[in-house]
Protein backbone atom coordinates (compact mmCIF):
# COMPACT_ATOMS: atom_id res chain seq x y z
CA UNK A 1 0.00 0.00 0.00
CA UNK A 2 1.60 3.05 -1.01
CA UNK A 3 -1.07 6.30 -0.33
CA UNK A 4 -5.16 5.36 -0.80
CA UNK A 5 -7.35 7.46 0.79
CA UNK A 6 -9.95 5.91 3.42
CA UNK A 7 -12.73 7.98 4.16
CA UNK A 8 -12.86 11.06 5.95
CA UNK A 9 -9.71 11.83 4.13
CA UNK A 10 -7.51 9.91 6.08
CA UNK A 11 -4.68 8.18 4.21
CA UNK A 12 -3.29 4.87 4.40
CA UNK A 13 0.49 4.42 4.02
CA UNK A 14 2.54 1.55 3.64
CA UNK A 15 5.45 0.23 5.60
CA UNK A 16 7.83 1.17 2.92
CA UNK A 17 7.15 4.28 2.02
CA UNK A 18 6.77 5.11 6.06
CA UNK A 19 10.13 4.43 6.73
CA UNK A 20 11.31 6.29 3.75
CA UNK A 21 9.70 9.26 4.86
CA UNK A 22 11.20 8.67 8.90
CA UNK A 23 14.09 7.92 7.35
CA UNK A 24 14.51 11.38 5.07
CA UNK A 25 13.44 13.33 8.28
CA UNK A 26 15.98 11.94 10.56
CA UNK A 27 13.17 10.19 12.63
CA UNK A 28 13.79 6.63 12.55
CA UNK A 29 14.28 4.84 15.95
CA UNK A 30 17.77 3.88 16.47
CA UNK A 31 17.34 0.81 18.61
CA UNK A 32 14.10 -0.23 16.82
CA UNK A 33 14.63 -4.48 16.89
CA UNK A 34 14.98 -3.52 21.02
CA UNK A 35 11.65 -2.38 21.14
CA UNK A 36 9.27 -5.36 22.66
CA UNK A 37 6.39 -3.59 23.87
CA UNK A 38 3.18 -5.34 22.67
CA UNK A 39 1.70 -2.51 20.62
CA UNK A 40 4.41 -2.65 18.59
CA UNK A 41 4.46 -6.64 18.03
CA UNK A 42 1.44 -6.54 15.54
CA UNK A 43 2.71 -4.09 13.25
CA UNK A 44 0.30 -1.51 11.33
CA UNK A 45 -0.23 1.60 12.41
CA UNK A 46 2.64 1.14 15.83
CA UNK A 47 5.74 1.28 13.88
CA UNK A 48 9.22 0.24 16.48
CA UNK A 49 11.04 2.15 13.64
CA UNK A 50 9.06 5.37 14.56
CA UNK A 51 11.26 7.24 16.94
CA UNK A 52 8.60 9.62 18.02
CA UNK A 53 5.71 7.40 18.17
CA UNK A 54 7.86 5.07 20.37
CA UNK A 55 8.91 8.25 22.59
CA UNK A 56 5.61 8.96 23.15
CA UNK A 57 4.20 5.29 23.47
CA UNK A 58 6.48 4.91 26.52
CA UNK A 59 6.05 8.04 28.15
CA UNK A 60 2.46 6.97 28.05
CA UNK A 61 3.00 3.28 29.47
CA UNK A 62 4.32 5.05 32.15
CA UNK A 63 2.32 8.24 32.89
CA UNK A 64 -0.97 6.77 32.18
CA UNK A 65 -0.68 3.14 32.79
CA UNK A 66 1.31 2.85 35.82
CA UNK A 67 4.36 1.27 34.13
CA UNK A 68 8.35 1.77 36.34
CA UNK A 69 9.86 4.43 34.39
CA UNK A 70 12.91 1.57 33.78
CA UNK A 71 10.57 -1.06 32.89
CA UNK A 72 9.14 1.24 30.12
CA UNK A 73 12.11 2.21 29.10
CA UNK A 74 13.26 -0.85 28.48
CA UNK A 75 10.61 -2.56 26.34
CA UNK A 76 10.64 0.68 24.13
CA UNK A 77 14.39 0.08 23.19
CA UNK A 78 15.87 2.85 25.82
CA UNK A 79 17.72 3.61 28.55
CA UNK A 80 16.29 4.53 32.15
CA UNK A 81 18.77 7.61 31.70
CA UNK A 82 17.15 8.25 28.28
CA UNK A 83 13.99 7.90 29.42
CA UNK A 84 14.17 10.77 31.35
CA UNK A 85 15.84 12.91 28.88
CA UNK A 86 12.80 12.32 26.72
CA UNK A 87 10.59 13.14 30.11
CA UNK A 88 12.33 16.40 30.27
CA UNK A 89 12.48 16.78 25.86
CA UNK A 90 8.18 16.24 26.53
CA UNK A 91 7.48 18.80 28.99
CA UNK A 92 10.37 21.71 27.53
CA UNK A 93 8.98 21.15 24.03
CA UNK A 94 5.53 18.57 23.57
CA UNK A 95 5.73 17.04 20.81
CA UNK A 96 8.44 18.95 18.79
CA UNK A 97 11.07 17.56 22.18
CA UNK A 98 9.80 13.48 20.91
CA UNK A 99 11.22 14.21 17.52
CA UNK A 100 14.94 15.18 19.35
CA UNK A 101 17.81 17.21 17.88
CA UNK A 102 21.27 16.42 15.90
CA UNK A 103 23.94 16.30 18.63
CA UNK A 104 26.86 18.97 17.88
CA UNK A 105 27.92 21.52 16.14
CA UNK A 106 24.89 22.78 12.86
CA UNK A 107 27.61 23.74 10.72
CA UNK A 108 31.00 25.95 10.52
CA UNK A 109 30.92 28.53 13.08
CA UNK A 110 33.33 30.64 11.39
CA UNK A 111 31.64 30.49 7.77
CA UNK A 112 29.47 33.56 7.26
CA UNK A 113 27.27 34.04 3.93
CA UNK A 114 29.47 36.59 2.59
CA UNK A 115 32.67 34.45 3.22
CA UNK A 116 30.68 31.09 1.85
CA UNK A 117 29.49 33.05 -1.31
CA UNK A 118 33.02 34.22 -1.37
CA UNK A 119 34.61 30.97 -1.73
CA UNK A 120 31.99 29.94 -4.11
CA UNK A 121 33.20 32.84 -6.89
CA UNK A 122 36.71 32.52 -6.15
CA UNK A 123 38.60 31.45 -9.34
CA UNK A 124 39.62 27.54 -8.95
CA UNK A 125 42.82 27.03 -6.63
CA UNK A 126 44.32 25.50 -3.50
CA UNK A 127 41.80 25.32 -0.44
CA UNK A 128 45.11 26.36 1.19
CA UNK A 129 45.74 29.51 -0.68
CA UNK A 130 41.80 30.05 -0.76
CA UNK A 131 41.70 29.98 3.20
CA UNK A 132 44.78 32.01 3.19
CA UNK A 133 42.54 34.95 0.92
CA UNK A 134 39.87 35.12 3.53
CA UNK A 135 42.22 35.38 6.28
CA UNK A 136 43.27 38.68 4.72
CA UNK A 137 40.04 40.11 3.12
CA UNK A 138 37.70 39.05 6.02
CA UNK A 139 39.85 38.41 9.60
CA UNK A 140 38.81 34.98 9.52
CA UNK A 141 41.62 31.90 9.76
CA UNK A 142 39.62 28.55 7.84
CA UNK A 143 40.91 25.04 7.51
CA UNK A 144 41.32 24.33 4.06
CA UNK A 145 38.88 21.94 4.13
CA UNK A 146 36.21 23.72 5.47
CA UNK A 147 37.29 25.99 2.37
CA UNK A 148 36.78 22.71 -0.10
CA UNK A 149 33.92 22.04 1.62
CA UNK A 150 32.07 24.66 0.91
CA UNK A 151 33.04 25.23 -2.37
CA UNK A 152 31.77 22.05 -3.33
CA UNK A 153 28.13 23.01 -1.91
Amino acid sequence: MTGTTVGAGVIMVGEASRLAALEQAGLVHPRADAVTAPLFAAGGFFLAADKVQVKYEMLRAHFAGGEPAARAAAVHGYSRAAFYLVVTAFADAGMAGLAGERRGRRGPVKLRPEIAEFIRSAPAGSGAALAAQVADRFGVALHRRTVERARAR
